[in-house]
């Protein structure tokens, strides 16, 4: 790869992952440390991303463009579609197995992070990323806990107007 192509490789992916709104305020030369801790991977409609179950690993995904499903015991749970939803975090905070498989739903892109390699960034930069991303993850929770817990209301509901049939 020439210098050239790696410059016009790297302002690509800057001006891709800026998208993410998570992080269209960080600074290109933020953005530029981020890359090195990360990749853009393209997969096609049905490339398996993340298998379900397998070995924990301390990677995190953005989606950039495109869409994904997630898969839990052969059922679909959902589907991510906005650029910077995020999967693969309950891996990276627990350390437990992929609770899910991700697959690709037609062209997908995303940012994978690797949260070892942040490490080595300077502090300041490793506390900046380390904020942003673990910020993102317990919107995301809390989220999802909110969704899991007005189903589980509305299931007890039923069940309570089932009983009085």
């Amino acid at each position: 790869m020439t210098d050239k192509t790696f410059l016009e490789d790297n302002t690509n992916a800057i001006h891709q992952i800026k998208t993410i709104p998570a992080l269209e305020s960080f600074s290109e030369e933020d953005l530029e440390r981020l890359l090195s801790a990360s990749r853009i991977e393209t997969y096609k409609d049905g490339d398996l991303i993340i298998s379900e179950e397998s070995a924990p690993d301390n990677r995190v995904y953005y989606l950039v463009s495109g869409k994904v499903k997630v898969i839990k015991n052969g059922r679909e749970l959902m589907i991510l579609r906005r650029t910077g939803d995020v999967f693969g975090e309950i891996g990276v905070v627990s350390g437990v197995a992929r609770s899910a498989s991700i697959f690709a739903v037609g062209k997908a892109t995303c940012l994978e992070v690797t949260m070892s390699h942040i490490d080595y960034l300077d502090e300041t930069s490793r506390l900046t990323f380390k904020y942003m991303i673990y910020r993102s993850f317990a919107e995301i929770m809390a989220n999802r806990l909110k969704k899991t817990t007005d189903e589980l209301m509305a299931a007890h509901q039923e069940i309570e107007r089932l009983k009085k049939k």
